[in-house]
């Protein structure tokens, strides 16, 4: 696949131009030049508490969080997404992987039929400022919404104000946008997703990471993605599924609960090159498998996101049949 040069990224204007070379060196980077992203999620020991961490088909190491930052170091992503504080304890001891810092998160015990959901900002821009100026490879920040929600004003204001503060220090920003709350009756609807993919454009963010919608029997769930592609710019009307994004928002989909690697490696391609997503955001399905498995699904995942690889070549890296570097 080809790499992007500096000159081909496209640097909002709500950059400055003293945070413009900063803005480039961070978006090369989360995405290895390629402008496709490889999101390695490790936030959930919030939002799932330790139910993804421990307990039956889980690895036991996945017990330790040093074991997500194991896998980071040793398989081969575009970011590293975890909170501010889970990347202040490890990243000393993980200099070389690139981090998203996630700046909000909740947990699951309140449920929508209890209280619409509200994911509260957890700290503003200059804390991942100052874990910059302390030589943490930070290059980007991450937020969710629930879109939906009868708190989705706050949200959306929190979100807006993150991004302009964020691209004012030359930092890429990833929008989770879920469609949830007792407004919303099918969370998987495509059409709905595709609005909640366009909401992220609109304020402004680099990616977004949707979940895939329901397939039906008139359509598969990538097919029915490519709305949502089309709806955040990143797949242009009439364009070629799996290129760069025009000027628009990349669109990338939730790993969800762990499958069997055929099966998860399959729907990423399709993902990519029929519903118009340009990478994928992952964690349970890597970080609940033995280290030196969850390391092969990485570099897996990689080859089809970042180098275009096809499903059945990108499981043989996983199952040990092939080597994979990014790029070579």
């Amino acid at each position: 696949m080809p790499k992007l040069t500096r000159d081909q990224v496209r640097v909002p204007a709500d950059v400055p131009a003293e945070a413009r070379e900063t803005y480039i060196d961070n978006y090369l980077a989360a995405t290895r030049n390629t402008g496709r992203l490889m999101l390695y999620a490790a936030d959930q020991k919030i939002e799932h508490l330790n139910d993804d961490f421990y307990g039956e088909n889980i690895a036991p190491e996945d017990a330790d969080p040093e074991h997500l930052f194991r896998i980071a170091d040793q398989g081969l992503c575009g970011v590293f997404a975890g909170q501010r504080g889970l990347i202040a304890r490890y990243a000393r001891d993980y200099p070389d992987v690139n981090y998203l810092v996630k700046m909000n998160s909740k947990s699951h015990l309140v449920g929508t039929k209890q209280e619409d959901p509200y994911s509260a900002q957890l700290y503003d821009i200059s804390a991942v400022a100052d874990l910059v100026a302390n030589g943490v490879n930070a290059v980007g920040i991450g937020y969710t919404i629930y879109l939906g929600s009868e708190y989705e004003s706050s949200m959306l204001a929190e979100a807006g104000q993150l991004i302009a503060d964020a691209h004012n220090l030359g930092l890429v920003v990833v929008l989770w946008m879920y469609p949830r709350g007792k407004a919303v009756d099918n969370e998987k609807d495509a059409h709905l997703i595709a609005g909640a993919a366009g909401v992220a454009t609109i304020l402004g963010s680099d990616f977004v990471k949707v979940n895939p919608p329901k397939g039906s029997d008139a359509a598969s769930s990538a097919e029915l993605l490519k709305e949502a592609a089309m709806a955040c710019g990143s797949l242009p009307y009439g364009g070629e599924t799996g290129n760069v994004p025009a000027r628009g928002t990349g669109l990338v989909c939730a790993g969800g609960s762990t499958v069997d690697a055929k099966t998860f490696l399959t729907q990423l391609w399709e993902q990519i090159h029929v519903g118009g997503a340009i990478g994928n955001a992952t964690g349970r399905n890597i970080h609940q498998r033995p280290l030196d498995e969850a390391v092969r699904l990485t570099k897996a995942i990689s080859a089809i996101t970042l180098d275009d690889y096809d499903a059945d070549r990108a499981l043989a890296i996983f199952e040990g049949r092939e080597d994979y570097a990014c790029g070579v």
